[in-house]
């Protein structure tokens, strides 16, 4: 009676076994046929093969280690400056400590002293975190997007086709959103004094450089051409020149309480516009963990708050006294806190699976709502400073 119930489930493994070796066999066909050439040829010929082998295995192994190891990456890299309690806005006269003077001096030659020391100003801290970030990016760490074996991808597949190797890379992508943000703003609004003065050429030329094509390499579609790399370093360099200006008061840092106002604006609409593509996301699939595009999404996310975070504590020194001014403190410090709290959220794989699932949960919603809720933040910001 068991018999044919037996031999059915034996025939239908033996279906599924040939089935599997039938698939393997293809993928493997390629390898063994490349075997078979290579041991048919020729020593010089094997030599230059072998040797361009391991050239293409060396670099696969370099890609896989910058992929994985993500050189001094800390959230909690702008502490010393969310520690800063000063009032001064960036770009003011810094005043000399004349305290020691006054012991052994009168006021009058206090005062003197204060008026023949040579001035400084106040450099801008967001000048400074841009820097910071654009040289975590592509000095301390490889600048993915524009690697060899990136645009190669797997086999041909793009890699953020695939679900390896890419999560990096989207990361970077984030920081480098809010580096162009944040460059346009310091150029259009923050670096000069609106419709009176010309634009600061060194932040001119950072903007420049960080609207370069994100994955250029050295040979592009037209010929030679410069690897992204080396142009946004030009960036870091002309970020800090900015600040050297600034800090011997020959360049313009306008810390103006409209100009704070329009800076939350565009960071409320850049937020939006990431969430939204992550809604996107979420209505497009449902796969959980094998969404194979949900980590792109996620971590260019993480990338943007990574870098936005760094950039509001910037804000909260280059516009101290205004911040102060309004009684913004306890609401600046909140959506601080909520910034940072959202970049704790680091899992190993991401999920885009529907949100009443028991098994498969959504990070993207996770990180949907984290966007949502600093962006509420900063439009309250916005609206007090509008009062």
């Amino acid at each position: 009676m068991l018999d044919p119930i037996v031999n059915f489930v034996a025939k239908v493994f033996q279906l599924v076994g040939r089935g599997i070796g039938f698939v393997i066999g293809i993928i493997l066909w390629p390898f063994m046929w490349a075997g078979r050439w290579y041991n048919q040829r020729g020593w010089t010929l094997k030599a230059i093969v072998g040797a361009a082998l391991i050239v293409i295995v060396g670099l696969y192994a370099y890609f896989f280690y910058v992929t994985q190891w993500w050189t001094n990456f800390n959230p909690d890299y702008p502490s010393a400056l969310a520690t800063e309690t000063g009032k001064t806005l960036a770009g003011d006269p810094v005043v000399p400590d004349v305290a020691s003077n006054s012991a052994t001096s009168s006021g009058t030659a206090s005062a003197a002293a204060t008026a023949q020391a040579p001035q400084s100003c106040k450099p801008s801290a967001i000048a400074a975190v841009s820097a910071d970030l654009i040289d975590f990016n592509v000095n301390q760490n490889a600048w993915i997007s524009s690697m060899v074996v990136s645009k190669i991808g797997l086999f041909g597949i793009e890699w953020r086709r695939t679900p390896f190797f890419d999560n990096k890379a989207a990361f970077q992508l984030g920081i480098n959103q809010v580096m162009r943000r944040t460059t346009t703003e310091l150029v259009d609004t923050l670096g000069r004094v609106r419709g009176t003065s010309q634009i600061d050429q060194n932040l001119q030329d950072a903007r420049t450089a960080l609207a370069w094509n994100e994955d250029a390499w050295y040979v592009g579609w037209r010929g030679p051409t410069r690897p992204t790399p080396s142009v946004y370093r030009e960036a870091i360099g002309k970020l800090r020149a900015f600040n050297s200006s600034l800090e011997k008061c020959q360049a313009t840092f306008d810390a103006r309480a409209d100009n704070l106002m329009q800076f939350l604006d565009r960071i409320a609409s850049d937020i939006g516009s990431t969430s939204d593509i992550l809604r996107q996301r979420i209505e497009a699939s449902d796969a959980g963990w094998f969404d194979l595009r949900a980590d792109d999404r996620y971590w260019f996310a993480y990338g943007q708050l990574y870098a936005y975070y760094g950039v509001l504590v910037a804000a909260r020194s280059d516009f101290a006294a205004i911040i102060a001014e309004r009684n913004l403190t306890a609401l600046w410090t909140r959506m601080e806190q909520q910034l940072r709290n959202s970049l704790d959220v680091q899992p190993w794989i991401i999920s885009n699976g529907n949100e009443s699932s028991a098994f498969f949960p959504s990070h993207l919603a996770t990180m949907g709502f984290n966007l949502l809720q600093v962006r509420s933040n900063i439009v309250e910001l916005r609206s007090v400073l509008d009062r």
